[in-house]
């Protein structure tokens, strides 16, 4: 094993900062009263008094996010969850006063979720949350609401057909770019991952089998796939409920990740594809009606 193989590693996610220029604040007005941001609670927001505590809960030790972070996860989670639904306005005074959050908190928070499509902003109009046609759903953070909400069900079968859908071309494209510094780094993965499977750790099961995941969809030369490895790690961080191979601390699990490996050393693009089939497809232990291989859906 490399001496990156004994690295601590963790499961890289995109960073949004949600800063912006100093001239698009004014978009989201917000009163100059004395006190705003302090005040009582509006009752326009009494109905999401319940999932609000429950979500802030949640959101309070979300990878050490600070008040603005913790308010983009708070009002997403609502959004997603549909506690505020489309077209619902979102008046900064009343969001201010309800989280107890600055004016510059509230208007980088409502920045972030126009973003990723949850919110829009318009002149005379206001700031009001868009439909679900309008979101971006292959943001991480979208992906993450979405699988520990009411769409959890969804989302994960759709998650599952997704990387159905481009992992196999991967290991594919992989096996003909194969790079020996890469080659190394995909076999320290899979020591990584045996290790972890001996010692019965999960975690850092998980972290070595997505950065696996990632370096395939990195080396396969085609930057398209290369964009959508913060979505497979996102598929995987959520995941919940054992869906594949890639999900369980399994000998099994283990074997087919090497397969791969060794199908991409020896340049092997049929057996690479089929390698990461094998792993994508659900456990022999599981029942069928758990989400595993996609199957055709009725419209």
């Amino acid at each position: 094993m490399s001496t990156l193989a004994h690295t601590t590693m963790t499961a890289a996610r995109p960073a949004d900062s949600g800063l912006a220029g100093s001239g698009e604040l004014d978009r989201y007005s917000y009163a100059d009263a004395p006190g705003a941001g302090r005040g009582s609670a509006p009752s326009s927001w009494d109905g999401a008094e319940a999932e609000i505590g429950r979500v802030g809960r949640r959101a309070a030790g979300n990878r050490g996010r600070g008040l603005h972070g913790q308010l983009v996860q708070q009002l997403g989670q609502m959004i997603v969850s549909g506690d505020l639904g489309a077209d619902r306005p979102l008046v900064p005074e009343e969001i201010g006063q309800r989280f107890e959050v600055s004016r510059t908190v509230v208007r980088e928070s409502l920045r972030v979720l126009e973003a990723k499509g949850l919110v829009s902003a318009r002149p005379n109009v206001g700031t009001r949350v868009r439909p679900v046609s309008d979101w971006n759903l292959l943001d991480p953070d979208i992906i993450e609401w979405r699988a520990f909400g009411p769409q959890r069900d969804d989302q994960r079968r759709e998650l599952c057909e997704l990387r159905w859908t481009i992992e196999p071309l991967a290991a594919r494209l992989a096996a003909g770019h194969g790079r020996e510094e890469v080659q190394q780094r995909l076999a320290d993965m899979v020591e990584i991952m045996t290790h972890a499977l001996t010692q019965g750790d999960a975690l850092t099961f998980s972290r070595a089998d997505a950065e696996f995941h990632a370096l395939l969809l990195q080396v396969g030369g085609n930057r398209m796939l290369e964009h959508l490895a913060g979505i497979v790690a996102a598929a995987l961080h959520v995941s919940g409920a054992p869906v594949s191979g890639c999900d369980r601390l399994t000998e099994a699990g283990v074997a087919h990740h090497r397969r791969i490996v060794e199908a991409i050393g020896e340049g092997d693009a049929a057996a690479s594809e089929a390698a990461m089939r094998q792993l994508l497809t659900v456990h022999p232990d599981l029942d069928h009606a758990e989400v595993g291989v996609p199957a055709p859906r009725e419209h």
